[in-house]
């Protein structure tokens, strides 16, 4: 089953109270954040009332809160091949 990621891009203040009413039915209150839905005429109709406003995407299964965190983690650069006190059991071993 489909369902459709929607981020909210910009931000309601100022608009229109059935506009943040929209945002607020789809669970949107913070710019950036992320829901999902499942595919449906309801839900569509709801994205064509603020399609200024969001990102809308469909994707095959809505992803956890750990794994969007994950996804967003950037790659630290480096990698450890072995910690100091590894190094320091190989010296005195000898």
């Amino acid at each position: 089953m489909p369902y459709f990621r929607i981020t909210l891009l910009r931000s309601a203040i100022g608009l229109p109270a059935k506009r943040t009413g929209v945002l607020q039915a789809l669970g949107l209150r913070k710019r950036m954040a992320t829901v999902y839905h499942p595919v449906s005429q309801d839900v569509a109709g709801q994205i064509m009332k603020v399609k200024e406003l969001v990102d809308v995407a469909e994707v095959e299964y809505p992803l956890t809160k750990g794994e969007m965190k994950k996804m967003r983690t950037p790659d630290p650069g480096y990698y450890v091949e072995r910690r100091a006190g590894d190094v320091r059991a190989e010296l005195e071993g000898r």
